[in-house]
């Protein structure tokens, strides 16, 4: 069986939960889920981007690239599926589109005399592949039998764990840890992370803004979200808004956003 068999029978459930928070007085974090039939079966495409800029300044930055990114999906997409879908056409198509934001949003910071970015996390499921791109700390995860990591963090305590100069342990108190490598809008030079991978029955898939994952552990997400116990949309919904909650009364001072897919 064929990737492109497979994808012709993938069907999605979806559900996103979007919070201010405790702290904020904006909600800087969009998000965006999008589903499609197509000749070579259904899609999915989805986003979370977490701004940043101070009030409206990171709300602008976000969703400034969501749309952009919800126009890709509509407008040149459809064309990259019927022409043979590759990474590597994809991650051209891709870096056009992150290049043209960066530029924009600086622009628009210029405009207001104030510097703002947004982080990118999108996620494209067609014909049995999953497709990622990542730039800054918002997260994708793929949960089967387990909650797999399937992005790596651009920010300085990331690095650092690479060069083995800290611990994990140590990089959850770092005062450095929030402080990213680059972001859409903020950077003079922009290198996003691309992933893919096969898509299996049953697999979901959980984007996140750092928001909803720093305070409570992997172990705790899987045993809301496990896929042999959540089945439908509303179920996901509630875990989403559970976790959310449970993010609140641990007293995270960000905004928390999260977006689940289940392929069947």
């Amino acid at each position: 069986e064929t990737g492109g068999e497979r994808g012709n029978r993938m069907n999605f459930k979806i559900a996103a939960h979007t919070d201010i928070g405790i702290k904020k007085s904006a909600n800087q974090d969009s998000v965006l889920m999008k589903a499609a039939r197509t000749d070579y079966g259904n899609v999915f495409f989805g986003a979370i981007c977490d701004g940043m800029g101070g009030l409206a300044k990171g709300e602008l930055a976000s969703a400034t690239l969501v749309r952009m990114l919800s126009q890709w999906f509509e407008e040149e997409f459809p064309n990259l599926l019927y022409q043979g879908l590759s990474m590597e056409t994809l991650q051209k198509s891709w870096n056009r589109l992150i290049y043209e934001a960066n530029d924009k949003i600086a622009s628009y910071g210029q405009a207001l005399h104030r510097s703002m970015g947004t982080t990118m996390a999108v996620l494209l499921i067609a014909r049995g592949v999953y497709y990622i791109g990542n730039v800054g700390d918002s997260r994708v995860y793929c949960m089967k039998k387990k909650l797999t990591l399937l992005t790596k963090d651009q920010t300085i305590v990331q690095r650092e764990i690479d060069l083995g100069k800290i611990t994990y342990k140590e990089a959850h108190q770092d005062p450095r840890r929030n402080v990213l490598l680059q972001c859409v809008g903020a950077s003079p030079v922009i290198e996003p992370d691309y992933y893919m991978g096969i898509v299996e029955p049953g697999m979901m898939f959980l984007l996140c803004s750092d928001g909803f994952r720093r305070v409570i552990a992997a172990k705790e997400i899987y045993q809301s979200l496990t896929p042999y116990k959540v089945f439908h949309e509303q179920t996901m919904k509630e875990r989403l808004v559970y976790l959310t909650e449970l993010n609140k009364h641990r007293q995270e001072a960000d905004n928390i956003s999260a977006a689940l897919v289940r392929v069947d």
